[in-house]
């Protein structure tokens, strides 16, 4: 089960990359035409994509025409070894990344030591919302995943006047209504999940940083230009005593990406309404390249039904000294829970080499569930001593039906 994980991980990477490496092309240069809040929202698109490309297996075609083989060395095991070895040492690194994400949350919670404001405090803010006060932290901040709390400075509001505190509570409200805390922390565990991507990493910070662009172009609408201005001395302010990390609290960023921020604000409002839609024309239409891809329609065959799980036949010893290569053709049906049926030699060269140790790896293979399952589906195993091994079909290529 861990080198199926694994290597499904590995299979998804591609699109990941090229979704991901796309967004941080938007991010840098886009901005000006599209707003902030546009681009984040096309965060969706990752989702949505991996979605599309691992459909459940009865949403795929049923058609099958050719047979599907296999390639079996005698170094298949110590193939075999080697990937389950990648397999463990990502699970271990996961591990250690999730516990350590762990172990930091909660020690900064601590930290905080937190405590309630008064009642007259309370009046700023909406009353569903709870306020907090640390002395440990310098800039309000949200905290919680589904019951989220604001946490403001001991004796901020007394040192910032009341315009400028009304903008940054109604920054924080829009984290709240939002639930970026949820989001935040839904995308750190999926950036640890892809931990060996570099891009999965530089993806999660370009996230954040279009968080709060879409959370200050959200604050600035219909604001004055005066109320622009107090509001980028606010963040100014903030961003000089914040403190960052790799946490699924929102924080006001860094010198660069204040700097980025601020240069938003001037362009808040000035977004084209063509370049969105063009924009979401080519998004839509590689959304439907993904179903179609997955989707049956009347025009589209697959070459082959893929198993979940996948038993390497063993290269029989003998065969292995004697330096004999073949091939066998098996017979099959998959009930509709995944599992292999009916398992029967239809042709083998040379005849009953390859036989038994074929049968017995078919028998452990597993497939998706699907609504009828399949029947006589038939797979072409060559067992190849070496390269010049040049296998020939056993037997006339046929369309296998479902039930």
């Amino acid at each position: 089960m861990l080198e199926i994980t694994f290597n499904w991980l590995i299979e998804q990477q591609l699109l990941i990359s090229v979704i991901i490496f796309s967004l941080l092309i938007l991010e840098r240069y886009s901005l000006k035409w599209l707003s902030a809040n546009f681009v984040y929202k096309l965060w969706l698109l990752l989702p949505v994509a991996l979605l599309l490309v691992n459909l459940p297996a009865h949403l795929k075609p049923l058609q099958n025409s050719i047979i599907s083989t296999m390639l079996i060395t005698p170094n298949q095991a110590l193939n075999t070894h080697f990937s389950i070895s990648w397999a463990l040492l990502y699970n271990v690194v996961l591990g250690l990344l999730l516990i350590a994400m762990i172990v930091t949350h909660q020690r900064f919670i601590k930290q905080l030591r937190l405590t309630k404001l008064n009642d007259e405090q309370l009046t700023i803010s909406n009353p569903n919302i709870q306020l907090l006060q640390s002395e440990v932290v310098s800039t309000p901040m949200v905290i919680g995943l589904f019951r989220t709390q604001l946490v403001m400075p001991t004796d901020y509001m007394q040192k910032v006047d009341s315009a400028s505190l009304a903008l940054i509570i109604e920054h924080e409200k829009v984290h709240i209504k939002r639930a970026d805390n949820l989001f935040n922390m839904l995308l750190l565990t999926t950036t640890l999940v892809f931990w060996f991507n570099p891009l999965a990493w530089l993806g999660y910070i370009s996230f954040r940083r279009l968080q709060e662009l879409s959370c200050d172009e959200k604050v600035l609408k219909n604001k004055t230009t005066q109320q622009r201005i107090l509001y980028s001395k606010a963040l100014v302010n903030c961003a000089a005593n914040t403190r960052t990390g790799l946490m699924a609290y929102s924080h006001y960023g860094d010198k660069n990406t204040m700097l980025q921020r601020l240069n938003q604000i001037k362009h808040t409002g000035s977004s084209s309404i063509i370049a969105k839609g063009a924009l979401l024309i080519f998004a839509a239409g590689m959304l439907s390249s993904f179903a179609i891809a997955k989707q049956p329609d009347g025009m589209k065959k697959v070459d082959k039904i893929t198993p979940i799980i996948r038993i390497e036949p063993k290269y029989p010893t003998q065969a292995a000294e004697q330096s004999i290569s073949g091939s066998v053709v098996l017979k099959y049906d998959i009930s509709p829970t995944g599992k292999t049926l009916n398992v029967s030699v239809v042709s083998a060269s040379p005849d009953g080499v390859f036989n038994k140790e074929a049968k017995k790896a078919l028998k452990q293979w597993e497939y998706k569930p699907s609504d009828s399952g399949f029947k006589d589906l038939l797979v072409q195993l060559d067992f190849a001593i070496n390269d010049d091994y040049k296998s020939k079909d056993l037997i006339e290529k046929i369309t296998v039906a479902s039930k």
